[in-house]
């Protein structure tokens, strides 16, 4: 069974009998927040590190494919290491097994702590700064509306915020950092088929959800973009269709293959985006990556696998991005992000374990900014 289908009927067989928690705006506890006003800021600001969870259980990626993806990740985070300190979640009975891939690779550091999964840029903390200093804010993991076990994916959040010393936040609305993207200016994009899914926030309006994010974030002007219910455990994340390179500027996907599911959305995007204004009235930039036609043969028929390069990572002087063995395609996004981004270095990296599973490098990675 393929990983993200894994473990679904025995989920959904426990909402059956239980029915899905509640978190309507209307029956939401007050969350007294001391006043303070807080902003993510752009993931190209500074970092003091990268936070990453290596993945964990066989019941969920299968016996055969976990080392490589381990591994896979190892190799993320090494390559991160070399820009900026990675903190790295790993079970403590896979200490062992996580310090024999590490070996002598510095910058990186194996913090012992319960997981599920790898994603921790939807199971960690979103942080924020304010006067106040710095906070992490829990959007209430739910397993991507319940479809995968994450009884300790639920409280990753809270640790790292912990480890970092920084001030929780709590919030009731669910809302995972993949569907998230900012400009720290203000500006956020958002998928309407994610964060208003019923099996995520029922009852919330746009006008709450806004609200809300203004409140947590300092988010003032949302561009929603429509993503797709029910073709990938994610429910459409924006971080494989649209990202910003810089303020008033967005890189978007564009799926080329009449099959996939991905075709007419990602075309749907890219009008509303060169549609679009920013919260400074600025009318955005666009840049296409076009999806590659061709990944290496060990998962071209893998219906789970996530081929797209707007799913890279920003660390300090660095983006960290995905190759699929497309030369054509490959070495556009490569010089596409290069000119987008021209004080960084661009490190392709083949991560074909990890996008088995559905994800990418930013999936698997979760910035602490600098104070």
């Amino acid at each position: 069974m393929r990983r993200r289908n894994f473990l679904m009927a025995a989920v959904g067989a426990v909402l059956a009998a239980c029915g899905a928690p509640s978190n309507s705006p209307t029956e939401r506890s007050p969350v007294d927040r001391g006043g303070r006003r807080w902003r993510m800021p752009d993931e190209g600001d500074r970092h003091e590190r990268t936070w990453m969870a290596l993945a964990a259980r066989e019941d969920v990626w299968g016996k055969k494919l976990l080392p490589d993806v381990q591994r896979s990740l190892m190799l993320v985070a090494t390559t991160i290491g070399r820009f900026e300190p990675v903190s790295m979640l790993v079970r403590p009975d896979q200490v062992d097994r996580a310090r024999a891939l590490l070996g002598a690779a510095p910058g990186v550091t194996l913090v012992p702590a319960d997981l599920d999964d790898l994603w921790i840029r939807d199971t960690g903390p979103t942080f924020v700064t304010g006067d106040k200093g710095l906070a992490g804010v829990d959007f209430t993991f739910n397993g991507w509306g319940n479809k995968q076990t994450h009884a300790s994916d639920a409280k990753v959040a809270g640790f790292v915020t912990g480890q970092a010393r920084a001030e929780a936040v709590r919030t009731d609305l669910v809302l995972e950092g993949g569907a998230l993207e900012v400009d720290g200016e203000g500006t956020a994009i958002i998928t309407e088929s994610c964060v208003l899914n019923d099996n995520r926030n029922p009852g919330w309006t746009k006008q709450q959800v806004e609200t809300e994010l203004n409140d947590l974030l300092g988010i003032e002007k949302v561009i929603w973009l429509p993503g797709i219910k029910g073709k990938d455990i994610t429910d459409g994340h924006t971080d494989f269709y649209a990202r910003f390179a810089s303020p008033g500027t967005v890189v978007a996907a564009q799926d080329d293959d009449p099959g996939s599911f991905d075709h007419d959305v990602t075309r749907r995007h890219l009008e509303i985006l060169r549609g679009a204004t920013d919260a400074r009235g600025r009318r955005l930039q666009v840049e296409v990556l076009r999806t590659p036609s061709t990944v290496r043969e060990a998962y071209a028929q893998d219906d789970d696998f996530a081929a797209g390069y707007i799913n890279f990572y920003l660390c300090n002087g660095a983006v960290i991005c995905p190759q699929f063995g497309d030369a054509e395609t490959d070495g556009a996004a490569r010089a596409t992000l290069q000119r987008l981004f021209p004080g960084r270095e661009v490190v392709q990296l083949d991560i074909d374990p990890i996008a088995g599973g559905g994800g990418g490098i930013h999936c698997a990675t979760q910035q602490q900014p600098a104070r």
